[in-house]
């Protein structure tokens, strides 16, 4: 080979290696820090598309996603950093958080205007956000974000008050005769992992409304559409979220939500205590041995409070009609209520209260009914009928906040994922149908899907932890089932779900005399640290079938399980526990007697010593469920 041959062969390799280089540049990566998650941004006919894999194995195919949708977008530039860090929630199913991901930003320019797309990538899912600069004021823009999914990958979403929805097939979308309503957080099967399709830090980004879940017939799609109007030097956009874990209880413990939530805004949120709460609502009505009836009036809250300061619960809720109406700055109370009266008892007896307040029966004036709630004493608010309005969640927040208020909000809220980061004073939220209503979604089956889907967003106010059920089958309440012996559950079932739904605030929602005669059993909702745990985990669930959960405060482990009508065994090995240590059990159990329909209030309560690794076999009646509170010895 000569030697001008010879050069020419080697110019003719560079090129090749340049020009291969060169292409590379139009596709970027970041992978999660274990590298089982990837993520792959490319531009592609001015367009930006993503493809996220999960294992070498796509999840999400190539998909766009868009700030100014229809703006040709040019990536100008792309720089990556990874960040490891440990944080400290105020409140949570964990008391140390690792935020540990690799990050991509890409710099884009669309027009005028200049976009940053930040990509962090976690062991655990991803999220996206666009920082919008050099825009034209009042000008429209568009977060847009496709989810292109398997034909054979199945959802399962909330609806409201109704049963959550799923499985629905991918492939049979086009089929139904109405297109589906989707709703946040959307939970994904594929023939892998699970999936959520959900947001973070809306809180963050003024402008931008709930993420917009809908499946697009043309692009064959589920698509996340929001409009805003640009002001300002800069905006931020929420995180569009997909979390990805390989078991479907992990979605309900999975920690990137939070992580990409803005840090706490309260200087010192000393003042913020979770923890359990009685409430009066569905105790109206209910009659004593003694003769007495609870109702809206100052002696029935006075039991209340006694209860609460003999079984140490924090909280006593006080509901709806302790004011008859509301006007500007005045509130006209019941006549059978001395609320000073009850606010210098509970004083007295070390018992904090909550108030609720919805606009129904007449405007107060959101400015001053915070401070005017602060300064009846109150230590948080529950708002009911506040209307799915942003701007208005994000007010109530910030200005209960200032008033040094816990905010729980009722009646279809918000979801408002990763806020309780934020401002942890927002507490929990009615994003589920609570329980005693009209029974048209709370089944066992239904609380099982509403603890596997509503709960991945975040807290979530359910009102478990009925000791009457009989009683309340039969209708003796004023506020029960508007349909009769609809309620299919069993006590046991009943404590273990105020363990499973993660809240700041565990409202527990019967009389206190139905506590007391079951006190052996109460002793488990009783005892558990709400909003103080150190570590969560869900042990084993199936969609509709099962779900037992287990969390961790020092040496102490408390152990929640149900089942549906069909009943079954679960087999808990409590490889959880520290070697070497020796622990004793309290079980809290349905008998060979229990039904969730014929016999829900017959239980038993044992105890005994374990080691970690052994095996609990955990039978649970139709309907039913199962208790364990560990502790060191």
């Amino acid at each position: 080979m000569t030697k001008i041959t010879m050069r020419f062969l080697l110019c003719f390799i560079l090129l090749g290696l340049i020009g291969h280089g060169a292409n590379a540049q139009d596709s970027f990566s970041a992978s999660s820090p274990d590298g089982n998650l990837k993520v792959q941004l490319s531009e592609e006919n001015e367009v930006v598309r993503y493809q996220v894999f999960w294992q070498g194995e796509a999840v999400v195919n190539a998909s766009e996603i868009s700030i100014l949708p229809g703006v040709a977008a040019k990536i100008q530039g792309s720089n990556t950093s990874s960040k490891k860090e440990v944080w400290q929630p105020v409140w949570g199913q964990f008391s140390e958080i690792t935020a540990e991901y690799n990050e991509l930003t890409l710099d884009i320019a669309l027009g005028t205007a200049s976009a940053k797309l930040i990509t962090r990538v976690f062991d655990q899912g991803l999220g996206f956000q666009y920082e919008l600069t050099g825009f034209e004021q009042r000008a429209e823009a568009t977060l847009y974000c496709e989810y292109q999914l398997q034909a054979s990958d199945a959802l399962y979403f909330p609806t409201g008050e109704n049963p959550p929805a799923g499985p629905l097939v991918i492939s049979d979308i086009p089929n139904e005769t109405t297109q589906p309503k989707l709703l946040m957080p959307l939970v994904v099967e594929t023939k892998k992992p699970y999936l959520s399709i959900l947001e973070s830090d809306l809180f963050s980004a003024p402008g931008f409304e709930l993420i917009d879940l809908e499946y697009d017939l043309d692009k064959g799609a589920v698509v996340a559409s929001n409009k805003t109007r640009l002001s300002g030097e800069k905006i931020i956009t929420p995180w569009r979220v997909i979390l990805v874990n390989e078991q479907i209880g992990d979605l309900v413990t999975n920690t990137v939500p939070l992580n990409l939530a803005a840090p706490n805004q309260i200087e010192d949120p000393s003042w913020i205590k979770p923890g359990k709460t009685l409430w009066d609502w569905r105790v109206h009505g209910y009659t004593t041995s003694d003769g007495f009836t609870y109702g809206i009036d100052t002696e029935s809250y006075l039991r209340y409070i006694d209860f609460a300061a003999q079984k140490d619960i924090e909280y006593f809720l006080i509901d709806a009609s302790w004011y008859k109406s509301a006007s500007e700055g005045h509130f006209e109370l019941s006549d059978k209520l001395d609320l000073q009266k009850v606010i210098d008892y509970a004083a007295e007896k070390d018992v904090d209260l909550l108030l609720y307040y919805d606009r129904k029966q007449g405007v107060y004036g959101d400015e001053a009914l915070f401070p005017y709630f602060e300064s009846l004493g109150m230590k948080g608010i529950k708002y009911g009928f506040m209307g799915e309005d942003v701007p208005f969640t994000r007010d109530a927040i910030t200005r209960s906040a200032a008033s040094h208020l816990l905010i729980d909000f009722h009646d279809r809220p918000l979801p408002f994922t990763g806020v309780e980061r934020t401002f942890a004073n927002a507490i929990t939220k009615e994003y589920c149908h609570a329980q005693q209503d009209s029974r048209k979604a709370f089944t066992p089956e239904t609380f099982i899907k509403m603890a596997l889907i509503n709960a991945i967003q975040g807290p979530l106010d359910m009102n478990n932890g009925n000791f009457d059920l009989t009683g309340i089958n039969r209708g003796d309440r004023e506020k029960g089932p508007r349909i009769t012996d609809s309620y299919v559950s069993t006590v046991v079932s009943e404590a273990a779900r105020t363990l499973i739904i993660h809240s700041g605030l565990v409202c527990i929602p019967d009389a206190p005399e139905e506590y007391l005669e079951k006190a052996d059993l109460f002793e488990f909702i009783q005892k558990q640290p709400v909003g103080k745990w150190d570590e969560s985990r869900v042990l084993q669930a199936k969609m509709g079938e099962y779900i037992s959960t287990a969390r961790r405060q020092g040496d102490s482990w408390f152990v929640g399980s149900v089942h549906d009508q069909q009943g079954g065994t679960l087999e808990i090995k409590l490889d959880f526990l520290k070697p070497g240590k020796d622990y004793q059990i309290t079980y809290y159990e349905d008998t060979d007697e229990t039904h969730g329909k014929t016999n829900p209030e017959t239980y038993q309560v044992r105890t005994g010593r374990v080691k970690k690794d052994e095996v609990i076999k955990a039978k649970m009646a139709p309907g039913g469920g199962h208790c364990m509170w560990i502790r060191a010895i």
